[in-house]
């Protein structure tokens, strides 16, 4: 048993080291179940009911590693695609994510008050892993691991910090059952139904007007990379995957970076088997003119020896080019290297020559078809992005995207989660296009309507609503959440009757 500064003792783990490392491992195995592709979700509750006990120790130090230990357990079966692409920096990351979450543990007191201070630090700790180093990393975040949960519709009412509150919360709230610590349990009850109910009479968006969409899926493998002569293959499958368009649409929308032009050799001369800039715009503005509507495709243009741009523009079936919008959040050491002077001398050449010039317009195409918001690929896991292309009057959010460099299909189905979250945390219906899947159309409930398989060639069309009016996770963002875990954590420590070491 150990004693608290509250009154009444809180029964701790076993203090043998082999009881608390499998804890440690369960918990983290758990949560990491409840993460796409896996999906069981309400395996993340049993993992945090597990944490709720690993945090029952007085000493600072043995909260955190305990909670360390939790995150490597967590965080490496979760980001394991990472592997195939840079070896170094799925270990680094894991490792420096999990460290996060060891001093989430070591913020919140041992009393029972770490029911109140433990999801206001893990709103923090999951805030800085979304924001920190080099813009974040938000993959297997707790939000998703919800995605298709009951909860999930909550995160339009203060965002997705909300939901990591409510799934660490929950967790806990099962501990104290389990313990029968009955105030925890109705305190916990109590703020769950109030986020049910806020949920409730959100506000989600008002529909102006409905259009009839094709998402185009050119299909082919996955774990390929990038080459000149791919560049061409990827283009033509779109090509032809477009021919399926049938009957009138009103938009059509391409996947990310699918159109890869190579720069002409210095002397002039052209191979047939790459594709050039000009060749493509003249087959895009022929592909909008047989279909009758605008065709959004994804662009990944060199521009010099050291830059390349990342954009989705509008090809006009009259072949003029409307709006176009550039990809403003980029991919750490995949589209810009982070202190490239300091690494590129231990990297053997694996570093990408070019980087990515971020664009600095706000996340909206103007279409005839009215205002579309657009986050590209990674920005998708983004909830700031979002808001962005929503908050500058996006009627309908776009998601080019290109998953088909990665091993397995774990980013693949992050990101539809991701999707799913964008769409109940802006009210907005969600095209998700990309060229070895998955391909999908989102509701603004969250429910996927229609998805492509993996490496299939596929056209995806439906009708889909044009919608106005902002949630208020779109007005707020995360500072409800940030002042939540500020005042929990200072009245837990208060309440606690000392101070966090």
């Amino acid at each position: 048993m150990t004693s608290t500064d509250a009154g009444a003792p809180t029964p701790s783990l076993a203090d043998s080291r082999p009881a608390i490392i499998a804890a440690c491992v369960l918990a983290g195995v758990c949560i990491a179940a409840a993460m796409p592709p896996w999906g069981w979700w309400p395996l993340a509750f049993v993992g945090f009911a597990i944490v709720d006990r690993l945090l029952a120790t007085p000493s600072a130090k043995a909260r955190m590693w305990r909670l360390f230990g939790v995150g490597v357990a967590w965080l490496f079966p979760a980001m394991i695609w990472m592997l195939d692409l840079t070896p170094p920096g799925y270990v680094i990351a894991a490792l420096a994510y999990s460290l996060g979450f060891g001093l989430a543990g070591a913020a919140s007191p041992a009393s029972r008050w770490r029911r109140l201070a433990f999801p206001g630090a893990m709103v923090i700790a999951e805030l800085a892993r979304w924001s920190i180093p080099f813009g974040g990393v938000p993959l297997a975040t707790l939000p998703m691991s919800q995605s298709r949960a009951p909860l999930a519709p909550t995160v339009r009412v203060f965002g997705s910090l909300m939901l990591v509150a409510l799934v660490v919360a929950i967790g806990m709230g099962l501990a104290a059952l389990v313990e029968r610590h009955w105030p925890s349990v109705a305190a916990i009850g109590v703020a769950v139904l109030a986020a049910v109910a806020l949920t409730a009479v959100a506000p989600s968006g008002t529909p102006v007007d409905t259009i009839a969409v094709a998402i185009v899926q050119g299909g082919g493998e996955q774990r390929t990379r990038a080459s000149p002569e791919g560049a061409r293959v990827v283009f033509e499958r779109h090509i032809e995957a477009s021919a399926q368009v049938t009957g009138p649409v009103d938009l059509v929308l391409w996947p990310e970076n699918v159109v890869n032009p190579a720069l002409p050799r210095a002397d002039g001369s052209r191979s047939e088997s790459r594709l050039y800039a000009d060749e493509a715009a003249a087959r895009l503005s022929q592909v909008a003119a047989e279909i009758g509507a605008p065709v959004l495709p994804g662009w990944f243009e060199s521009v010099s020896d050291t830059e390349t741009v990342n954009y989705t523009d509008v090809r006009l079936p009259d072949g003029t080019v409307g709006d176009r919008y550039d990809k403003v959040r980029t991919v750490p050491f995949g589209e810009f290297v982070p202190l490239r002077g300091l690494i590129e001398p231990f990297a053997g050449g694996a570093l990408p020559p070019r980087e990515v010039r971020p664009g600095t317009d706000p996340a909206v195409l103007n279409t005839p078809v009215g205002p579309l918001g657009v986050v590209i690929s990674w920005e998708v896991f983004f909830d700031h992005r979002a808001r962005d292309a929503i908050g500058n009057g996006g009627q309908l959010l776009l998601n080019p995207t290109n998953g088909s460099s990665y091993w397995l299909t774990i980013v693949q189905t992050q990101q539809l989660a991701s999707s799913r979250l964008r769409a109940l945390e802006t009210g907005r219906w969600v095209l998700q296009a990309a060229p070895t899947g998955f391909s999908a159309i989102v509701n603004p409930d969250g429910e996927v309507v229609s998805r492509t398989s993996i490496g299939e060639q596929a056209v995806i069309q439906g009708e889909v609503e044009l919608r106005t009016g902002l949630t208020w996770a779109n007005r707020l963002g995360v500072w409800p959440m940030v002042a939540f875990a500020v005042l929990a954590l200072a009245v837990s420590w208060l309440a606690s009757g000392r101070r966090p070491t």
